[in-house]
């Protein structure tokens, strides 16, 4: 049978997913998705297997007349709690605890879900005026499932072992609400060199972030490591930080902004970059 909701066959519920090859625990009552196990309920009937196969369409359904991959159950959602990538541009957030996430980045959500505003105190709030390392948050809660994006960028998630990272605050799309963040200046970095700042996020959780295109990971270990200021995206907390100029080569440093200035990386760890700076170069006049 093809993926659809169907009557479901445990008695939980009005219906159930059935992803066209197993009973999945997304159930709808009324109207309203949610999960369910999938061990049987004291009513439900002994038999719990596949959907029969029917002449009409499958109860529940309104799709009537229409067929296409669409509705095909390719790009039906993910199962699951927690954090998962629906594709390569969205998030999907099984809710299970709260988690924060970029103000205005929601794009779907199933479920009893509240959105509340997520102030970062006086400290986060005077770093971000002065430092232009702005990251607006909002806590999400409730029950549901929660898709997230941002500007059709491509998503990534990370999971954080007692461990940190550095990341900018404009490819931050949202994370666990166990993670300690703060702002935080880059090592190197002082404030007569524009003042390089980045969302630091400590402990034990995981972040989605976004990068403008498949991003390369590269390992400073291996051999010194210099990244443009505006196409890095994210590095291990634990790496040490300078900035290094290039005047000698001018305008040929970076992709025809004439920036000669990189972020210099020393240590174990790693450094994601985007293949993109993120602005758009102003041609000399």
């Amino acid at each position: 049978m093809d993926a659809g909701w169907f009557p479901d066959p445990t008695g939980h519920a009005e219906l159930r997913w059935w992803d066209g090859t197993a009973w999945t625990e997304h159930v709808s009552t009324g109207g309203v998705v949610t999960t369910a196990p999938l061990t049987p309920a004291r009513t439900a009937p002994a038999d719990a297997g596949a959907p029969a196969a029917q002449t009409g369409q499958p109860v529940g359904r309104g799709d009537a007349g229409i067929t296409g991959d669409l509705i095909s159950g390719t790009h039906a959602e993910v199962s699951g709690t927690g954090s998962a990538n629906q594709n390569e541009k969205m998030l999907r957030v099984g809710l299970g605890e709260p988690f924060l996430a970029r103000q205005g980045s929601m794009v779907a959500y199933q479920g009893e879900v509240d959105f509340a505003y997520q102030g970062g105190g006086v400290g986060r709030f005077l770093k971000s005026q002065l430092t232009g390392e702005g990251l607006s948050l909002m806590r999400v809660s409730g029950r549901g499932d929660v898709f997230l994006a941002n500007e059709q960028a491509e998503v990534h998630i990370l999971h954080l072992d007692d461990s940190g990272i550095s990341i900018n605050g404009r490819n931050v799309l949202a994370f666990s609400e166990t993670l300690q963040w703060s702002i935080e200046r880059v090592q190197g970095a002082g404030m007569m060199t524009g003042g390089l700042f980045n969302t630091t996020l400590r402990g034990t959780g995981w972040v989605a972030i976004t990068t403008a295109g498949p991003p390369v990971v590269l390992n400073a270990a291996e051999a010194p490591t210099y990244a443009d200021t505006d196409a890095v995206v994210a590095w291990s907390a634990s790496l040490q930080t300078t900035l290094k100029s290039s005047f000698k080569a001018g305008a040929l440093i970076g992709r025809g902004s004439g920036e000669a200035v990189q972020v210099a990386f020393a240590g174990y760890g790693f450094v994601i970059v985007q293949p993109s700076e993120g602005v758009t170069a102003v041609p000399a006049s």
